[in-house]
């Protein structure tokens, strides 16, 4: 598996910085967001580092798949009928830390436009 030493996620994965874990297994692991943007908000991270969507689904499909369908067991486990689910790639989009990683989001209204 690879790690990044720099990277706050992998120290999360590593157990060096603590996080409130919501589910683990063995290729990902899921805990509250420390800024949510939602009244429901977990961030889903695969525990080898990639630096965004695009480098997982090219490096590792599989992951990426299994990435995704942890985010929706998440929801599943929550008992969110709906949700929102987001992976941003980049910095101009949102991306703040750079291993990739699903925010599961719920509790609010996210329709398009607003109101």
């Amino acid at each position: 598996m690879t790690t990044n030493a720099d990277c706050l996620f992998c120290q999360i994965v590593a157990g060096e910085i603590p996080a409130d874990v919501v589910r683990s297994t063995n290729d990902t692991l899921a805990f509250h967001d420390v800024a949510p943007q939602a009244p429901t908000h977990i961030l889903v991270i695969p525990r080898a580092h990639h630096r965004d969507v695009a480098a997982i689904a090219t490096s590792d499909p599989e992951l990426a798949g299994r990435l995704l369908a942890d985010a929706a067991a998440v929801a599943a486990d929550l008992g969110l009928a709906e949700f929102r689910l987001v992976l941003n790639t980049g910095e101009s989009a949102g991306q703040s830390v750079f291993h990739v990683h699903a925010h599961v989001m719920a509790g609010r209204d996210f329709t398009w436009p607003p109101g």
